[in-house]
């Protein structure tokens, strides 16, 4: 878990891979902490030993992965074979078991709304995820919101195009952004 912390602390730009043809350009850029929000069952365990040989940290948003089932048995799977530093889900239910086998998650919230704020800030607050990627990245008060309110460490992903947004997220309060865009990963 502090290794998650330690490599946000010194490099707040997570690298977002939405698109196979990125994770190379990830591999190679200065972010230590990788998210992968694309692939299958079929290629994780070699993109997971690829990101330990590059000595990034790698986080599988398991809800995306193709040829896995939402359910216990299919984290637990991820857990003892695949082995990333950690998982990002939507699903509750996926949280709870997470919690439960000792792996990392990063709940994913998407905040369309003052509802949608409200109802996340209590989900945050039962669920109790390490940390907590707010959509989209780009509502400094609303990351200040869910950050006193849920005392979960912040993450601002989504429409992170500039380094005006970086700066605006972080002095807001998130402890890293995460983004897909290959030349911010560069500032």
């Amino acid at each position: 878990m502090a290794d998650f912390y330690d490599k946000t602390h010194r490099s707040p730009i997570i690298a977002a891979v939405n698109n196979r043809n990125t994770l190379q350009d990830a591999l190679k850029s200065p972010s230590e902490v990788i998210f992968l929000l694309t692939g299958d069952i079929m290629m994780l365990e070699n993109v997971v030993a690829e990101a330990k040989q590059a000595n990034k940290s790698l986080y599988i948003h398991i809800d995306l992965m193709e040829g896995l089932s939402k359910d216990f048995m299919s984290l637990k799977y991820v857990k003892e074979r695949i082995q990333p530093d950690g998982i990002l889900t939507t699903k509750p239910n996926l949280i709870k078991y997470a919690k439960r086998l000792d792996v990392f998650v990063i709940q994913r919230l998407f905040i369309l709304d003052s509802i949608s704020l409200d109802t996340g800030i209590k989900s945050l607050q039962a669920m109790k995820p390490d940390a907590v990627e707010i959509m989209p990245g780009i509502m400094p008060k609303v990351i200040r919101k869910i950050s006193k309110e849920s005392k979960t460490p912040v993450i601002a992903g989504g429409l992170i195009h500039e380094k005006s947004d970086i700066i605006d997220s972080l002095n807001a309060g998130s402890i890293a952004v995460s983004t897909s865009n290959k030349e911010v990963w560069y500032k």
